[in-house]
């Protein structure tokens, strides 16, 4: 099988992604009956460069690696010669050589392209400032356990039109469902990504408009890592677009409340919002071990036929 990468969502096609939903599914539930027995990958190994800090990403592929038998290896710029000025290409080829996948999570999405583009081992985007696409098949996981097929469903997403949103926009496409984005005027995704969508994808800057009767709710930290600086006036440009329970009001009787974490409580959203039944980031966090597991047995041994 040709080495096949994992960049943004539209890397697999829409039966793919659908397959790996409900492996993930099957993984987890297999996982909880039965514990760690499935073990496809013994003496596999994964390097995960890190660029960027991570809690739920780190722990998540290390886990899912432990479990299937393999190996995780951690690498910061601190301790390759990427961060003494090797070349990309260079440390693809050379860790090529050496495992069997690769993970990373940096901040240029051109840069992790030209990583994959000479590594032969699959490389998987963890998280750049364009897309998220591993958060996305954690998000459409936990959206279809709890409800069955998105097909069709209509999500929003309040916030930043940042990489988070990005994703959500592929996955809108891939998925067949539709959403609308509701953000301050500013700070819109980029037009490119958003016109490849479609009619799939609606534009709106109304907050209480834009959760109306929809199924479900999502958004992120107004600042993210590396906009530190523009904190202030972040929370000034996006005054109204805190997600609070009056808002989920407005929506389906039975809407999901997502977030990818790590959530600023009393900015993005009330205090109170994450103890509320209808939000389920508990367990949306820990549905990234399970459908990152489903991709990387995916990408390292394709389909699982199951009998």
């Amino acid at each position: 099988m040709a080495t096949r990468h994992f960049l943004t969502l539209l890397d697999l096609t829409p039966d793919e992604l659908d397959y790996l939903i409900q492996r993930a599914i099957k993984i987890k539930t297999d996982l909880k009956a039965q514990g760690p027995v499935y073990t496809p990958l013994p003496n596999r190994t994964l390097a995960m460069i890190f660029e960027k800090s991570s809690t739920r990403t780190r722990v998540s592929f290390e886990t899912g690696m432990a479990q299937f038998g393999g190996h995780a290896l951690f690498l910061s710029p601190r301790d390759t010669q990427l961060g003494r000025g090797e070349p990309i290409e260079d440390t693809a080829r050379v860790l090529s050589e050496m495992v069997d996948a690769v993970m990373i999570r940096t901040f240029s999405h051109a840069g992790l392209e030209t990583y994959a583009s000479a590594s032969s081992v699959p490389v998987i985007n963890a998280l750049s400032d364009d897309y998220h696409p591993c958060q996305l098949l954690a998000d459409v996981m936990t959206w279809t356990e709890l409800r069955g097929s998105v097909k069709g469903r209509t999500a929003v997403w309040i916030g930043d039109g940042n990489n988070m949103c990005h994703s959500w926009i592929n996955a809108a496409r891939q998925f067949d469902f539709n959403l609308r984005i509701c953000c301050p005027k500013g700070y819109e995704p980029r037009e490119d990504i958003l016109a490849a969508a479609g009619d799939r994808v609606t534009l709106l800057h109304d907050p209480q408009a834009a959760v109306q009767d929809v199924d479900l709710i999502t958004t992120d930290v107004w600042a993210s890592m590396g906009q530190e600086e523009e904190q202030a006036k972040r929370e000034a440009d996006f005054a109204g677009f805190q997600v609070s329970e009056a808002m989920l009001d407005k929506a389906k009787s039975d809407v999901l409340f997502l977030h990818c974490l790590p959530a600023h409580r009393g900015e993005e959203i009330s205090h109170t919002l994450l103890d509320d039944p209808r939000a389920v980031v508990w367990q949306e966090a820990g549905n990234r071990l399970h459908a990152q597991k489903a991709l990387i047995e995916f990408l390292l041994l394709g389909r699982i036929n199951e009998k």
